[in-house]
């Protein structure tokens, strides 16, 4: 679907609560609060009709203003005789943003391979850029996913890599130090950059952390956590990945400070250039799109690279739907965009 099409099928709100409904609820409307599929029947209340023959016009202007208005698409609970509709307990929920603009957005999100910014976004849906930015984190929420229901297995590549700018200027360092004092210890080239940790399946799936610091302990417990017993790891020659044999894992290194980027053994090419290639759409993204990432917002932004390479045998459209399967049982808040129960590692 491209984009003429995509905006005249979704060009009324209408049209995208009934596209929402059918990828929801395939076997019919189910109830968010009690769980019953299909004995749900649809509402449609008629606005109440207001006499103005025997009535002033400051009295029926008052009158007007208490009417409510019907809501759309809205549904009722034969067994618990709730009211809802297809937006409860989705990200959608309580949003005054028309939902055609929200399924434009999912689908834009998706569709770009180095994600689109929030500026873009506020251009080309006409909303404020506040708003812009904010339907991003919540669709990069409800892209996260779920704890995996099967651990990564056969050929498994992981590094890490840093995110962040250059230092614009360099720090100062005195050439004399007074006696007794201890000399200023110049930074680290990744002082300032956030730690990225990914783990990726040859072929398959892979798995980001934002890490706060790079050791052994930390990547061994993620990595005894996403990998099978009998996967076959593979890294650079960095030395936090020592000891994987002991914990059971079968592991290869290649030696990149000798200029070693691929080598055959066993029938295996070891090699990291899989996760090297998703490390470079990572920074691209991050460095081209959206320029700055906040270390607070980082782990968003890698769940938004991490399902857009997951999904990356699909169409455009089937990665959208794929998107919206994801979204129920998620709602994101203003006031606290991180997650009251979820905090980055």
């Amino acid at each position: 679907m491209n984009l003429a099409d995509l905006m005249e099928r979704f060009a009324t709100v209408a049209a995208a609560r009934e596209y929402l409904e059918q990828q929801r609820w395939p076997e019919g409307p189910e109830c968010p609060h009690c769980g019953l599929v299909g004995e749900a029947y649809k509402i449609t209340p008629k606005p109440r009709q207001i006499n103005e023959e025997y009535q002033s016009k400051r009295e029926v202007a008052a009158q007007a203003k208490r009417v409510r208005k019907p809501r759309q698409g809205l549904w009722k609970c034969k067994d618990c005789r709730k009211p809802f509709t297809v937006t409860v307990g989705t990200i959608f929920e309580d949003s005054h943003i028309p939902l055609n603009k929200w399924v434009i957005a999912v689908h834009l999100l998706c569709a770009s391979k180095k994600g689109m910014s929030a500026h873009q976004l506020h251009r080309m849906l006409g909303v404020t850029y506040k708003s812009a930015w904010f339907m991003a984190h919540r669709i990069r929420y409800g892209m996260s996913q779920e704890p995996l229901a099967s651990q990564l297995t056969g050929v498994v590549e992981a590094d890490e890599t840093y995110v962040g700018g250059k230092r614009r200027r360099s720090q100062y360092i005195p050439l004399a130090i007074k006696a007794g004092e201890r000399g200023v210890d110049r930074p680290s080239p990744v002082a300032d950059k956030a730690a990225v940790f990914s783990i990726l399946q040859r072929d398959g799936r892979v798995r980001s952390t934002h890490v706060d610091r790079v050791t052994g302990a930390n990547l061994k417990v993620a990595i005894k956590e996403v990998c099978a017993p009998d996967a076959h790891i593979i890294t650079d020659e960095s030395t936090v990945y020592k000891g994987l044999k002991n914990e059971g894992f079968k592991h290869s290194s290649v030696n990149h400070k000798a200029k070693e980027y691929a080598r055959w053994e066993d029938g295996v090419c070891v090699s990291t250039n899989s996760i090297e290639g998703f490390f470079s759409i990572l920074k691209r993204g991050v460095n081209g799109t959206y320029h700055h990432v906040s270390k607070q917002h980082l782990h968003r932004y890698l769940s938004e690279f991490d399902f857009r390479y997951n999904a990356r045998k699909m169409t455009d459209s089937d990665r959208r739907e794929a998107a919206l399967q994801g979204f129920n049982g998620k709602r994101l808040m203003l006031h606290d965009p991180i997650g009251k129960t979820e905090k980055p590692s």
